[in-house]
């Protein structure tokens, strides 16, 4: 049993009133995400999934992500909303990370909008911002959402939250 929605403030929203299945909308906001020091991606052109229960997770595309710190891996995952996602070991400088980011190359027809564009944990990065305010990473090695202070939960991926 999922518990208690924490209801939004002014400005907020919270993931209980996202959808099942999840929305992909444009997000206007500055985006980036740093590693080792160094910008790996900047936008102003994201897309953002929202999933019932979840943070939003904030999808970049290609043209504003310095591929070359990223090199494809062999790990895959399916989604049932979003198809098969391939993984990129990110490396900047002496610092590495396996499976640090991952892209949708043949999504679903609801998601052909993210096709290519990157998604990165950022527990597994230096920082990630959202119009300059430091995000802050969703619970669970599995989950990539992207906390910022206008989101409530409770989130999934928290201790006791696997069953909701």
């Amino acid at each position: 049993m999922p518990p208690q929605r924490i209801q939004p403030g002014a400005g907020q929203e919270s993931v209980w009133d996202y959808p099942r299945p999840p929305a992909l909308e444009p997000a206007n906001q500055l985006v980036q995400v740093i590693f080792n020091g160094t910008t790996l991606a900047e936008t102003r052109q994201a897309q953002r999934v929202l999933e019932t229960s979840h943070p939003p997770v904030y999808y970049i595309p290609p043209s504003d992500v310095r591929l070359e710190f990223l090199t494809a891996t062999s790990k895959a995952t399916y989604c049932e909303w979003k198809g098969r996602a391939r993984y990129y070991t990110i490396e900047v400088g002496n610092q590495r990370v396996e499976n640090a980011a991952w892209a949708y190359p043949d999504p679903t027809d609801a998601f052909s909008d993210i096709r290519d564009y990157l998604a990165f944990y950022p527990s597994r990065m230096e920082a990630c911002y959202v119009d300059g305010e430091r995000v802050k990473a969703q619970a669970g090695d599995f989950y990539g959402g992207w906390i910022t202070q206008n989101i409530v939960g409770p989130f999934k991926g928290e201790p006791g939250s696997w069953g909701w």
